[in-house]
């Protein structure tokens, strides 16, 4: 089959490779029919997260067609239409019983690499490292899926690809970002990043009762969408100061909620944009955290701060003194999807909301490495590319 391949900071490869096959009575094999490439994708494609080896498969955004079953699989058959989670959960296990999926005990064969860094380990995720399990990703033909029994959910024929593909990934984290926030009727909610997961949070924040979002970006086509697709306040960072906007904008009080969509790559203006940038550079912190110290920084006493946007590792200068004397609660996770699945596919299939409007680029699995360039440096106003192997 084919399939993308990770070989190094900046350099991926389209190549023929074996095709998976059942090692479990548990597991599928799925024939991709769409994927995507993830904001979180190009924390690997820039060399930020460790234990990648050459020839790893990529990817953890991906549909597609059940070909073949394990025989302790009961809930699917060839020809089923299914959506993945990216992260994989035995469903079993104490994390699983209480809905936390992305912390799943059985799921990361790979436990020792990530309780070496984290002290403990989280669940196995789909193309995204030997320290998240060293699974093959879905940026391929076709997929092995482990504990196939619980991960992936059957989407009605009358739904498209493209309505419910992110249903495996960044619609769940955007509405887990605003689930997190607490939000309650009438309050203001600001959101750092206007790439996809930020699109999604703003979505959400509005689905789950916010009177305002405002949404904080430097990318003209970003803010666009946020603005005419999200209906979101917007900043442009470059242009405005958004700590000044955001007191102007709440009367001084602050949001009542801040939402950081965007994670260890974060761009800023400043000395601590710099500093960050040149720490990461040359390996003494591993993580940009610069939208989060702006967050931090601008949400309201007594309010919350969610963190969707993935960190990795260690970062420094953190304005922990300002969390502390505003009594901030901080939240934060790889998305536990499984639980968002059903009430979410519920909504698109209700037509709340039609995920598909933030999809910029639709081209073939061939066409990846292109792909990835165009999306790390937002060329073409590229926001969103699916994939077709």
């Amino acid at each position: 089959m084919r399939a993308l391949c990770w070989y190094g900071t900046n350099d991926v490869r389209v190549e023929t490779v074996p095709d998976p096959h059942l090692l479990n009575p548990r597991d599928a094999i799925i024939k991709v029919t769409l994927t995507a490439i993830c904001g979180s994708d190009l924390h690997l494609y820039d060399g930020y997260i460790p234990s990648m080896q050459p020839g790893d498969i990529l990817g953890h955004e991906f549909m597609g067609e059940v070909v073949e079953v394990g025989r302790e699989v009961h809930n699917l058959k060839p020809g089923d239409r299914v959506v993945v989670p990216f992260p994989i959960a035995c469903g079993n296990c104490y994390f699983c019983q209480n809905e936390m999926w992305s912390l799943c005990d059985n799921s990361n064969p790979k436990a020792w690499m990530a309780e070496k860094m984290y002290g403990h380990a989280p669940a196995g995720i789909f193309g995204y490292s030997h320290l998240m399990g060293g699974y093959a990703g879905g940026q391929a033909e076709y997929v092995r899926v482990p504990f196939a029994d619980v991960g992936p959910q059957k989407v009605p024929d009358h739904l498209s690809d493209e309505q419910v593909l992110f249903l495996t990934d960044i619609l769940p984290t955007g509405y887990m970002a605003a689930e997190n926030c607490d939000i309650q009727p009438g309050q203001i909610i600001a959101v750092w990043g206007c790439g996809p997961v930020g699109q999604f949070a703003i979505k959400s924040a509005y689905l789950l009762g916010a009177e305002r979002v405002i949404a904080i970006d430097r990318v003209p086509e970003r803010l666009h969408l946020a603005r005419e697709k999200g209906c979101a306040e917007v900043v442009n960072y470059e242009e405005e100061n958004p700590f000044e906007f955001l007191m102007d904008f709440t009367g001084g009080r602050g949001p009542d909620a801040c939402i950081d969509a965007v994670g260890m790559e974060a761009h800023g203006l400043g000395m601590d944009a710099m500093y960050d940038r040149v720490k990461q550079s040359v390996r003494l912190q591993t993580d940009r955290p610069t939208a989060l110290r702006y967050a931090i920084q601008a949400c309201r006493k007594g309010g919350t701060v969610s963190m969707a946007g993935v960190y990795g590792g260690f970062v420094d200068k953190m304005p922990l003194g300002a969390a502390f004397n505003k009594g901030l609660t901080l939240k934060m996770g790889q998305t536990h999807v499984h639980r968002y699945l059903s009430p979410l596919l519920e909504r698109i299939d209700g037509g709340e909301i039609d995920p598909s409007y933030i999809i910029t680029h639709r081209l073939s699995l061939e066409e990846a490495p292109y792909a990835y360039e165009i999306f790390k440096h937002k060329e073409d106003e590229c926001i969103k590319v699916v994939l077709q192997p």
